[in-house]
């Protein structure tokens, strides 16, 4: 059994963030360049803001020869990859909100094919690189997992899928010292949320929550880092929401 102890401090641990170009991810990646950790950004998208902290990576995560060259370049720069946040997901492009019986075939198969079946892609192409010395985990998923939003049920599905799979993923991955555990959280107010949602769906959900206000990308980072860190290696299969009090679990 690998003792996940051995993991660096944060300011020489190596993270893969997929979809860290923008958006939840893009705030992820400054938290853990600012924490002094390596990191290599995983997006099809370009980066939104200056990313000299951190290495960009075009890559397709539904593709597994982009995640083998990703692999290879960081083990043979750091030796190891020793956390990865899963945020690449569809959601943004979604193209607005529709009834289930209204969402077509190749569009219910392009949102699993990106959320869940990307997920696995990547935490399968990592885990080697991961199993010699431990490692951390953590998907993004949605309480839209919870509370069955209305409009996306092809979204919210995924999402549901995705915290099946870390479960999965947590039990049979542990022994190797490697956690696995997913966040998350209610509806943030950003770029990617006010593309699906009028102004008074979003204002809305700030009334539901104990602390009453807005969500913000930034109030995910603390939780993602403390379950990529240190402090969580006896942490796995478990999804934190994070969401202002809005759903208690």
């Amino acid at each position: 059994m690998t003792d996940s102890a051995a993991l660096p401090g944060e300011a020489g641990r190596v993270v893969v963030v997929t979809g860290g170009a923008t958006g939840i991810g893009a705030e992820i990646v400054a938290d853990f360049a600012e924490a002094g950790a390596e990191v290599i950004v995983a997006d099809l998208a370009e980066p939104a803001t200056d990313t000299a902290k951190a290495v960009y990576l075009r890559v397709d995560i539904t593709r597994d020869d982009d995640w083998r060259d990703l692999v290879e370049r960081t083990v043979e720069k750091h030796g190891r990859i020793d956390a990865l946040v899963n945020c690449a997901a569809m959601y943004r492009t979604l193209g607005g909100k529709h009834p289930l019986e209204e969402i077509g075939l190749d569009d219910w198969d392009q949102v699993m094919r990106v959320n869940v079946r990307g997920t696995w892609q990547a935490v399968k192409a990592v885990v080697p690189a991961m199993s010699e010395r431990g490692g951390r985990i953590v998907n993004i998923s949605s309480t839209t997992a919870r509370n069955g939003s209305p409009g996306f049920a092809h979204y919210v599905a995924s999402k549901a899928a995705v915290e099946g799979f870390t479960r999965a993923a947590a039990r049979e991955l542990g022994r190797r010292g490697i956690t696995v555990n997913a966040v998350a959280p209610g509806l943030v107010d950003d770029e990617a949320t006010n593309v699906l949602n009028d102004a008074a769906y979003v204002a809305a959900a700030a009334t539901r929550r104990a602390i009453p206000r807005q969500m913000y990308p930034a109030d995910l980072v603390g939780a993602v880092r403390f379950l990529s860190g240190d402090g969580a290696g006896f942490i796995t299969g478990q999804v934190l929401v994070v969401d202002g009090g809005g759903i208690f679990t």
